[in-house]
Parts: structure tokens; sequence; C-alpha cells
């Protein structure tokens, strides 16, 4: 969506112990800008565009996904507006879900600590629990701290085989060899 004259509304966000800038777009949807999203979990925005470029953004969103450009309304700036990428909410979540498919930390831990709360919701709405938001971002916080290493290592092991594999084949190429065509004698 690029602007029209129609400019998003900015509130901070608490994702436990984060604080985010989250946007409201006028037609009610949410947006977070894609350099906080790849902060979120420990990353440069360039790996957020190059998740944008990844197959599985393309099945999710189709060929040709771009972000939308936004525009804040920002009463205290006085000259232009401030104009960024913003990713939707389920853009955001597939990304941070990725990254913890490569073992890393940060986006294990979030997408752990957000789908517990997720479920947490569901189970507290069907028995009747009700809970405070402070109570329930406090929760979030400590599951946010839980040290989750061993479960970073295990999703880290298909990274570490793809790395070797990539290595191997280079080690072939520099040997003169094409690592997947047959031998000359076999073709």
């Amino acid at each position: 969506m690029s602007t029209t004259g129609d400019k998003a509304k900015r509130s901070t966000v608490a994702i436990g112990s984060l604080s985010i800038a989250g946007f409201q777009m006028p037609d009610g949807s949410y947006r977070m800008s894609q350099t906080q999203a790849a902060e979120c979990i420990g990353k440069p925005e360039i790996n957020a565009r190059r998740f944008l470029d990844s197959r599985g953004i393309k099945a999710l969103r189709g060929e040709g996904y771009t972000p939308d450009t936004i525009e804040v309304d920002s009463p205290e700036q006085e000259r232009g507006q401030t104009r960024f990428n913003a990713l939707p909410l389920d853009v955001v979540s597939a990304y941070w879900l990725w990254e913890a498919s490569k073992g890393n930390q940060q986006a294990i831990a979030l997408c752990y600590a957000l789908m517990a709360e997720t479920l947490e919701r569901r189970f507290d709405n069907a028995f009747g629990v009700e809970r405070s938001e402070s109570d329930r971002e406090a929760l979030l916080a400590q599951r946010l701290q839980a040290d989750l290493s061993a479960l970073g290592e295990a999703y880290a092991e298909p990274d570490e085989l793809r790395e070797q594999v990539a290595r191997l084949e280079q080690q072939l190429r520099d040997a003169g060899l094409e690592p997947w065509q047959l031998p000359p004698s076999e073709r």
C-alpha cells in the first residue's frame, strides 16, 4: 500500500520485555517495520529483505510480494513524514518462524513464548480464567528469558549439514569436478 493521504497511527507494543513501535493502518490492520522485525531477533534489516525474496514468503504471499511503504501520522514532525517499509503481522510471524527453523536463538525464544501465550489464552477462554495484561506480559517476559539453547542447537543441525554440503561441493569444484554430474565414463 503506497500512501495516498491516509496515514498509519503509531503506538508502543509490548512483547514481554521487548518494546516495539506498532502501526495501525487506516483500514484497521496492523503493521510492524521491516527493520524492527529483524532487530527483535538480533538480525540486521537486510536479513528481513532476504526473507522477502525467499520461496517461503512467495508461497505465503505469491510472486512479486513487496512490503507496504507507509507514512506515519506524527504530530511532532513539522517537515515531511516518516515513511518506511512495513510488514503485516502474518509476514512478521512467518519471518520469525523461518529464522527459528534456521536455529536463531532469539527467534526460537520469541516464537516459543508467543505460541505458548496464544495457546494459554485459548485455554483460559475455554475454562473462564481471566488474567490481567500485566500478568500476561510478565509471563511472556519470563518465557523469553528461558534457556532454549538445547532447542536452538537441535534446530541448527540442518543448517550445519547444509554448510557441510556446500563446503564439500566447493572442494569438488576446486578439484575440477562438478558435484552433481556423473563421471565422464558413465554419461
